[in-house]
């Protein structure tokens, strides 16, 4: 099972998105943004940082990196793709994942630990959570207020698109407890189909009790586990070899039938 992380000039965090599978025992790969292909990858992470200096508006140039194309398909065929603070941004700028980024609440670069909420455990990134469990990772972004138009916060609201939530300690939600402002207290979103996810805090940063918390581990495991999971379905679900039809063999001639 292989990750590819991608990743763009400006990129920050393609390497701690490495450490963080292989202490789950993922195989990576680093992706540069002008590759054609992602073969050989089972589950894609879009890295954090500023691609392209976050230059027109955060994530609008990296969209148009040859990789995304191969991208696109990726999450169209149903694999796992994770995209984390720069990559959430990059996501939704394509149109994987609905809605906008935008400046945060108070127009000031915010990093500390925040806590979020797990909604849905039926996700590749978060079956190794418990529905209420509270994450705590750390966030360091400016432009991570999720916004979206009613319509369409109510379309994902309907189709249980949010995977976690800001919250505070005991789980309490409200304006105290946002970081950035994101409406709906969103942290982790969804596509439709379930296997894109994007979400600004930093699940890589927050490995160990030593780093503040060791929460981020729970999302690479959930995609480990997914992985395993998909490729042992893949395997029951393989066609058995076909047993070789048995040929007689002819009588060898002995000297006598001459």
């Amino acid at each position: 099972m292989r990750v590819g992380v991608v990743y763009y000039p400006g990129s920050n965090c393609e390497q701690d998105a490495v450490h963080a599978c292989h202490m789950v025992g993922l195989d990576t790969e680093l992706v540069w943004h002008k590759r054609e292909s992602v073969d050989g990858c089972d589950a894609i992470i879009l890295a954090g940082g500023f691609s392209y200096g976050d230059h027109l508006r955060c994530g609008a140039l990296a969209q148009f990196s040859p990789v995304m194309k191969q991208v696109e398909r990726f999450a169209a065929d149903g694999h796992p793709i994770l995209g984390i603070c720069n990559g959430f941004q990059i996501l939704v700028e394509m149109g994987l994942l609905p809605g906008a980024l935008l400046a945060n609440d108070g127009l000031k670069f915010r990093c500390q630990d925040t806590r979020m909420m797990v909604e849905r455990t039926d996700s590749p990134f978060t079956n190794a959570c418990a529905e209420g469990q509270i994450l705590c990772l750390n966030m360091a972004h400016y432009a991570g207020n999720y916004f979206a138009d009613e319509a369409t916060l109510a379309d994902i609201e309907a189709n249980a698109q949010v995977v976690m939530r800001f919250c505070g300690p005991n789980g309490e939600r409200g304006a105290e407890h946002n970081p950035n402002g994101s409406i709906n207290d969103i942290a982790a979103l969804r596509n439709p189909a379930g296997n894109v996810l994007g979400l600004m805090p930093h699940p890589e940063r927050t490995l160990t009790s030593e780093l503040g918390s060791a929460d981020g581990l729970l999302m690479f495991e959930s995609l480990r586990d997914a992985l395993t999971a998909s490729a042992s379905a893949e395997v029951a679900a393989s066609p058995e070899p076909a047993e070789a039809e048995a040929v007689e063999a002819e009588p060898v001639g002995t000297s006598a039938d001459v």
